[in-house]
């Protein structure tokens, strides 16, 4: 459904001549104003303000992307203040939260009701609307990615009218589910989530020929499992991973394993390095000091095993000055048109490079090997996608087009690394 909002409040302060840059530094622009609202009444205001001046509109969230997805020329928005969680549903399992609540602000007041989410990354500072606008997920072959709890939205369109979708309107929720922020400004979602829950962390080191061999096992054997391949001894100190001393990490992995378990707090936490045992949203998170900027591409699950070989291979002959570690995550599908998952259950692999150096041939190289796998982009990550790629990956793309020019039919929404992928 859909209505005007009263836009009666005094506009957001706007600042003129801001520069922006994301936390990989490797994104900078300069838009032509940048408002952060106080109110949704506020937001409404400066939404339509700038609809009516005919400038292009953008939504920064905390700038983890390593993508121009927010970059603008016209009006870029942050939702900093609008914040926090609003609503939860413990007989239904959801939890309602305006759009800029950082995932890390979830944790404490979801369990407080007897919830929890249902999965999540090592970095819990995005958030959750850029999270899910741009498909970002923690690992389980059973669990799926931020964008797929989502079943209820709140956003205002590319006529300034605030509209509600909600689980009904199933075409309309799986564009919004992974829309990169192409339908319009997320105001609020509503989440699926979890009965609250308790992990036990389990790292270990195994020699990269033990984790080929246990391929097919080791992640339909626990909740979560992944892992990051070394490729030198050094390489597990730059992502600040403690390791074991006088064990060489070269041709090892760092690999963690999360299973559910039933403690009675505060006596069943345990907070030893390596073998934690806590609340889930405690043992999740982790985070690199280390500034950098990544590639991660998703493969269909089958054909994982073989992709990372290649990887490998590509690393240790071609490239061997690349040591930063390779991350590996397995995700299960979704519905939303535009997910990496879609119908398609995924392992992902995440290559990491050093900020301000001139990865791009090495980042071709590995573009060209996973292509061959029929690999699908992370949108929030460095990737060489075009229209043609994007045709063949995504099925439903021109379903969610459709959908998209309804929702802003003068393409206020699009920038120019958005509009010859989706315009």
């Amino acid at each position: 459904m859909t209505g005007p909002v009263g836009a009666s409040a005094a506009g957001a302060d706007l600042k003129r001549g801001m520069v922006w840059r994301n936390w990989g530094q490797n994104q900078v622009f300069s838009p032509a104003a940048f408002a952060t609202p106080r109110s949704e009444e506020q937001l409404v205001c400066v939404v339509r303000q700038a609809l009516g001046d005919g400038l292009n509109i953008r939504v920064a969230g905390t700038g983890h992307s390593s993508t121009p997805l927010v970059q603008t020329g016209g009006l870029l928005l942050s939702l900093e203040n609008l914040s926090g969680i609003t609503g939860t549903d413990l007989v239904r399992r959801r939890a309602r939260a305006w759009a800029g609540t950082p995932i890390s602000s979830f944790g404490d007041p979801l369990w407080r009701d007897g919830l929890a989410l249902s999965n999540q990354g090592d970095i819990e500072k995005q958030t959750i609307a850029g999270a899910i606008a741009t498909g970002t997920h923690g690992s389980g072959t059973k669990l799926t990615s931020f964008s797929a709890a989502v079943r209820y939205v709140r956003i205002i369109n590319g006529t300034g009218d605030v509209v509600e979708i909600d689980e009904r309107d199933i075409e309309e929720i799986r564009a919004t589910q992974v829309s990169l922020g192409a339908l319009g400004v997320v105001v609020e979602v509503e989440l699926d989530v979890s009965p609250s829950y308790h992990l036990r962390e389990t790292i270990t080191f195994p020699h990269v020929d033990e984790l080929l061999d246990r391929w097919d096992v080791n992640p339909d054997t626990h909740r979560h499992f992944s892992f990051l391949w070394c490729p030198t001894d050094n390489a597990a100190e730059l992502f600040e991973l403690p390791t074991p001393k006088g064990v060489r990490m070269a041709d090892r992995a760092y690999t963690k394993v999360y299973d559910a378990v039933e403690i009675e707090e505060p006596g069943g936490i345990e907070t030893a390095e390596g073998r934690r045992v806590d609340r889930s949203y405690r043992i999740y998170p982790g985070g690199f000091g280390l500034v950098f900027n990544e590639l991660e591409y998703f493969v269909p699950t089958e054909r994982g095993r073989e992709a990372f070989t290649e990887i490998r291979q590509l690393i240790r002959t071609k490239y061997p000055e690349q040591v930063f570690p390779v991350e590996v995550r397995w995700v299960a599908a979704d519905g939303a048109y535009l997910s990496p998952q879609y119908r398609r259950d995924n392992m992902a692999i995440t290559i990491t490079v050093a900020a301000g150096t001139d990865y791009w041939p090495y980042l071709r190289n590995v573009d060209a090997v996973l292509d061959d796998f029929d690999a699908r982009p992370h949108w929030g990550k460095l990737h060489f996608t075009t229209r043609r790629r994007i045709e063949r990956m995504f099925p439903e793309l021109d379903r969610f087009r459709t959908i998209r020019s309804r929702f802003d039919p003068n393409d206020a929404f699009l920038n120019d690394h958005l509009r010859p992928l989706l315009g």
